[in-house]
C-alpha cells in the first residue's frame, strides 16, 4: 500500500509541470500542491508576475512556515502528496533541509525549447528565470545527502511514452502505478494556484499528455548566451534521466 508519500517534484517554466500535477490528481490516493513557495519567490525576487498581489494575499511567503507545511501530514486522508515546485523559485540562501522529509524528483526539458515557449510569454533577462542551475542546485543537495541516484524525467521522454514513464516513476518513488494517470477531465481545478487564468488555459483543454511534436530546434542569436548558460547544467540533469526503455 502507499502510505505517507510525499513527492517533491522540482520543475522549470514552461515544462509539463501542470501536467503532470493533472495526471498524480487524478490518482484517487493523492492531492497535489501547486507551486507552493510562489508568494515567496514574488516577495524575495520583486517580479511583478501577473496575479502578484492575490498570490501574496492568499499565500505564505514565509519560506520555514511553507516548508513546515508541506512535511506535515497529507491534506484529505489521502496517501500521496504530491507537490509540484519551480525551481527559480528557490534562491541561494533558501534552507533545503525540509527536503530531507520529502521524495524529491526533478522534470526536465531541453533548453532550447523552454526558451521559445518562455519567450512568449514573457521578458527573458537571464538563466535563472529558466531554473536549471537551481534544480541541479537542489539535485547535488539531495545525492549528497542521500547518497541515492537522482529521480529525473525528461519531458521529451514522457510525451512519447507517458505509461513507461509514469510506471518507472511509480516504482522509484515507492507508489503503485495506477492507470488513472494516464488521463483526466478536461477543465480548472481547485487546487490550482490563483495564477492559473495567467498560465493554465492550453493545459485546462487537455485530457491527457499530449503527442510530442516539437520541431523548432534553433533558437534566435540573441539568446544564445542564455542557451549556453544553461546547456552544461541541463547536460549534468539529463545524464541522470530515466532512459525511454525503463519498464
Amino acid at each position: 500500500m502507499n502510505k505517507n508519500i510525499r513527492i517533491a517534484m522540482w520543475s522549470g517554466p514552461r515544462n509539463i509541470s501542470t501536467a503532470l500535477m493533472r495526471s498524480f490528481e487524478n490518482r484517487t490516493d493523492a492531492y497535489v500542491t501547486d507551486e507552493p513557495f510562489y508568494a515567496y519567490f514574488l516577495k524575495n525576487s520583486g517580479e511583478t508576475h501577473p496575479a502578484r498581489e492575490q498570490i501574496l494575499k492568499v499565500q505564505s511567503s514565509n519560506w520555514d512556515e511553507v516548508s513546515a507545511m508541506l512535511t506535515g501530514n497529507i491534506p484529505n486522508d489521502k496517501n500521496v502528496w504530491y507537490q509540484k515546485h519551480m525551481a527559480h523559485h528557490v534562491f541561494d540562501d533558501s534552507n533545503l533541509e525540509w527536503t530531507k522529509d520529502v521524495v524529491n524528483c526533478f522534470l526536465i526539458r531541453e533548453p532550447k525549447e523552454v526558451i521559445n515557449s518562455y519567450i512568449k510569454r514573457f521578458d527573458l533577462k537571464n538563466a535563472l528565470q529558466l531554473g536549471y542551475s537551481q534544480q541541479l542546485r537542489i539535485l547535488n543537495f539531495i545525492k549528497d545527502i542521500s547518497g541515492k541516484e537522482p529521480i529525473v524525467m525528461n519531458a521529451k521522454d514522457v510525451l512519447m511514452d507517458p505509461e513507461t514513464q509514469l510506471r518507472c516513476l511509480c516504482e522509484k518513488v515507492g507508489i503503485d502505478f495506477s492507470s488513472d494517470m494516464l488521463s483526466w477531465p478536461s477543465g480548472t481545478r481547485d487546487t490550482d494556484g490563483v495564477w492559473a487564468p495567467h498560465w493554465y488555459s492550453e493545459v485546462e483543454k487537455t485530457t491527457g499528455f499530449q503527442p510530442y511534436t516539437y520541431a523548432n530546434t534553433s533558437i534566435e542569436e540573441k539568446w544564445s548566451k542564455i542557451y549556453e548558460s544553461c546547456l552544461p547544467d541541463f547536460e549534468l540533469l539529463n545524464s541522470y534521466r530515466m532512459k525511454p526503455q525503463n519498464k
